[in-house]
This record gives structure tokens, C-alpha cells and sequence, in this order.
């Protein structure tokens, strides 16, 4: 297991954007997770290694856009448009076990073989 970095969360107002970084990204399928106080860790986006393929839970879809430079091994979360709703703890996770994304299966934390310590975003209205 690798003991991924996550940066880039902070502060934000209502419609404003962050960007958020998490290395080292290795060959494998990379996501990201966010996280509340007291409810479960949820998928936001996803990515395959070649970037072909791109997969996006419905609340961000269209504001917020997944994307890897495997030259620098980092993978980022570009979050435009935020919303009060978007504040929590934003993890990255890697996966060895997924070759071929599943709508399914990519949603699944239990997929994925390494974490990050998680990066706070904060969005006020």
C-alpha cells in the first residue's frame, strides 16, 4: 500500500473554485471520496490510468472535472461552482483492483487499496 498526499483544500465562498492534488498517483485507477461527520465516505469522482475514462457522482457532474498528469504521478480535482453541501473532507484513494471501471464497483471504498489522510473543504454561503 502506498500513503497517498492529498493538498489543496481550504476555503471557499458559494460559487467560487478550489482545486485540490494528490500524489503519488501510480498506474492504477484513482479516485476521490468525500467524507461528513457521521455518515459514510461517498464517491465523487473517478479515473482511469490512460484518462479515457472519466466517472462522476450526479451531484457534481458538470462542476466538478477529474483529471492525472502520470508524468508528475498526481491526480486532481478541479471544483468549480461549490456549494455550502460540498464542505467535507475530501480523501484519495487508488485501486489495483479495477481494470475496468464498473458504475458500480468504483463507488465501492472496499475497492480501493490506498488512502490519503484527507484534505478539509470548506464552502460558506
Amino acid at each position: 500500500q502506498v500513503q497517498l498526499v492529498e493538498s489543496g483544500g481550504g476555503e471557499a465562498q458559494a460559487g467560487g473554485s478550489l482545486r485540490l492534488s494528490c500524489s503519488p498517483s501510480g498506474r492504477t485507477y484513482m479516485a476521490w471520496f468525500r467524507q461528513t461527520p457521521g455518515k459514510e465516505r461517498t464517491f465523487v469522482a473517478g479515473i482511469t490510468w490512460s484518462s479515457d475514462i472519466t466517472s462522476y457522482a450526479d451531484s457534481v457532474k458538470g462542476r466538478f472535472t477529474v483529471s492525472r498528469d502520470n508524468e508528475k504521478n498526481t491526480v486532481y480535482l478541479q471544483m468549480d461552482s461549490l456549494k455550502p453541501e460540498d464542505t467535507a473532507i475530501y480523501y484519495c484513494a487508488a485501486s489495483s483492483a479495477i481494470s475496468v471501471p464498473h458504475r458500480v464497483s468504483i463507488r465501492v471504498p472496499k475497492m480501493y487499496t490506498s488512502w490519503g489522510r484527507g484534505t478539509q473543504v470548506t464552502v460558506s454561503s
